[in-house]
């Protein structure tokens, strides 16, 4: 069984989402001891946003590419191979301003990828990334989850529309709401949410 774990809070040792992600993962580990996971902090090692020199590079061929362009498309080969070779994937996406932190954002951009995680037929897209499991932490300031606020989440929208676009059907929301409205709301939302993570016992996987 492969784990992939996705950190991309930018807040360091104070991120919400990386302690539960760490939690998840060390929940993981308890429940499945010869699961193999694999880390990538996408702060500390960011994936570069795609140039219009990384998507021309894809119809070149890898004499005519410069160093730094051949550096990048192999970084972005390796990324999605490992998202690939994941049966179970762990991911902390905290929401700001609304969305997604452009770190994330970035690396969807190197697995969203026509031919390998997506393709076009005659009956409409199809995804390609079938059978994986994604475990998502999603951490907001405020409670988007219902009430008036929720027409402004682009984060777990954007998440579920994408990753169902890739064909993972199978995803799971671990939630941390509240947490800038206050000491008591914040310690409230993360004990919840570590119950929540601790109280299930098993964690069902793919792979």
């Amino acid at each position: 069984m492969n784990v992939l774990h996705i950190d991309s809070g930018i807040l360091g040792e104070h991120s919400v989402s990386r302690r539960l992600t760490a939690a998840i993962a060390a929940q993981i580990k308890a429940d499945h001891p010869d699961a193999a996971i694999v880390y990538r902090d996408l702060v500390a090692n960011p994936v570069a946003h795609l140039s219009g020199s990384h998507l021309m590079a894809a119809n070149a061929k890898p004499g005519e590419l410069d160093a730094v362009i051949a550096a990048d498309v192999a970084d972005g080969a390796a990324i999605l191979e490992q998202f690939l070779a994941a049966d179970t994937v762990v991911v902390g996406a905290p929401m700001y301003n609304f969305s997604l932190p452009s770190q994330l954002k970035a690396w969807i951009d190197r697995i969203a990828i026509a031919g390998k995680t997506f393709r076009y037929t005659e009956s409409g897209p199809e995804g390609l990334a079938k059978g994986k499991k994604v475990i998502i932490v999603s951490t907001r300031g405020g409670h988007y989850s219902a009430g008036p606020a929720a027409v402004m989440d682009h984060q777990e929208s954007y998440l579920s529309t994408v990753l169902g676009f890739l064909g993972v059907t199978d995803i799971e929301f671990v939630r941390a709401e509240g947490l800038n409205l206050g000491p008591e709301s914040k310690q409230t939302a993360i004990s919840e949410a570590e119950k929540s993570i601790a109280g299930r016992g098993d964690w069902k996987l793919a792979g």
